[in-house]
């Protein structure tokens, strides 16, 4: 029988440790760690997020349970006081580093968009995680209320986190949308959150397309109309010069497409600087923003983002960093297995499995368990 390490320890192998080891001497601050090391912190929190523990007790006592286990995740003895002290004191931006090298492997992988266009396309969203004001006073947001907010760009080839920024709640995401330095010739879809003329005319600029949804107090100027097929949900299709207030920072001309949505019966008017694209097209893209929507959603019921294992700043931004790394690490297993598994089935494989010795391919396909043979029963073999 072929020997396997465990399905945690696979997993953990996806991360080349001489890269870790050089972010990790890269990002570190103060005195050289003695009892603990950051890979012994990236382990504990990686079992935080895939088994889904709520606190830094449950995290060490999970690990103690699993002792003679944890020579193959290269992860020395962890304690509470010392986890704690780590999360606290030692940079964040390490797993930031390392979000930015997973995030190129899977990059390299993953599957293009399900467009026949050959343009980049992203989608631009924010996501508010709530925390306690009395809890953590440092991430104040309103009064009585505390939070951090998740600024995302999501790659729609892969569905990957392309653009990852976590601010304090008050941060508007058209301030971080302005920063974003997205590729020529890519198209970026946002929604009305985003509305800043001055912006629209740098992206255009930049031969960036962008697809968003119009203000119903927006004023414009019908400059031309183009005839439109009802059948397919669109109602009008208009060249157009913006007006009114802040106008004159978007002096170009723009695109109004109407388009009703079948199933629904809502009405939506979308704006672009996209007029190479059929309106049906324009329609559909601004629909397939709803997949950075999914994506707030899914780490947010399957991760550890709202719930948290320490209360400065930097353990919080710590943890958020980690369960990035591991929806990317997520992301790679589905990519190399091509299986065609979702995300939720692989999470759902890998925490009933994480410390059992099985290959991780042969558990991702369903096959079933090797039998376990006894030590005592090697050696009456071997005799």
């Amino acid at each position: 029988m072929a020997h396997h390490n465990t399905v945690f320890s696979q997993i953990l192998k996806l991360v080349p440790r001489h890269e870790f080891e050089s972010l990790a001497r890269k990002h570190h601050q103060g005195r050289k760690l003695r009892k603990m090391t950051r890979w012994s912190q990236f382990v504990s929190l990686g079992l935080a997020q895939l088994a889904g523990r709520a606190s830094l007790r449950d995290v060490v006592s999970n690990l103690k349970a699993q002792a003679g286990k944890l020579y193959h995740l290269g992860c020395g003895e962890v304690n509470r006081s010392s986890l704690a002290r780590i999360n606290e004191q030692q940079p964040h931006s390490l797993y930031e580093a390392l979000f930015g090298k997973l995030l190129a492997r899977c990059q390299a992988l993953g599957p293009r968009h399900r467009f026949r266009f050959k343009n980049k396309l992203y989608s631009l969203d924010a996501s508010t995680i709530d925390l306690c004001l009395s809890v953590f006073p440092w991430a104040k947001f309103r009064t009585t209320k505390g939070a951090v907010k998740l600024h995302v760009g999501l790659d729609h080839d892969g569905y990957l986190p392309a653009f990852v920024q976590i601010t304090e709640g008050r941060v508007h995401e058209v301030n971080l949308a302005r920063k974003l330095d997205l590729p020529g010739g890519s198209i970026v879809v946002f929604d009305r959150g985003y509305t800043d003329y001055a912006w629209y005319n740098h992206l255009n600029s930049r031969k960036i397309y962008f697809v968003t949804r119009q203000k119903k107090n927006a004023c414009y100027t019908v400059i031309k109309r183009r005839p439109v097929s009802r059948a397919s949900g669109i109602t009008s299709d208009q060249t157009i010069r913006l007006t009114g207030t802040k106008a004159d920072q978007c002096p170009i001309l723009l695109r109004r497409i109407g388009y009703r949505d079948p199933e629904t019966g809502k009405h939506y008017v979308f704006l672009t600087n996209a007029f190479q694209l059929s309106a049906s097209t324009i329609a559909a893209i601004y629909k397939e923003r709803w997949q950075i929507e999914l994506f707030f959603k899914w780490i947010k019921q399957n991760l550890k983002i709202k719930s948290f294992l320490g209360t400065s700043r930097n353990a919080v931004m710590t943890q958020i960093w980690v369960a990035m790394c591991m929806y990317l690490l997520l992301a790679y297993i589905r990519f190399m297995s091509k299986l065609g598994l979702g995300m939720q089935q692989i999470l759902r494989l890998l925490q009933l499995n994480l410390f059992d010795r099985r290959d991780l391919n042969a558990l991702l396909r369903g096959d079933p368990p090797e039998p376990q043979i006894s030590p005592l029963q090697t050696r009456l073999q071997l005799a």
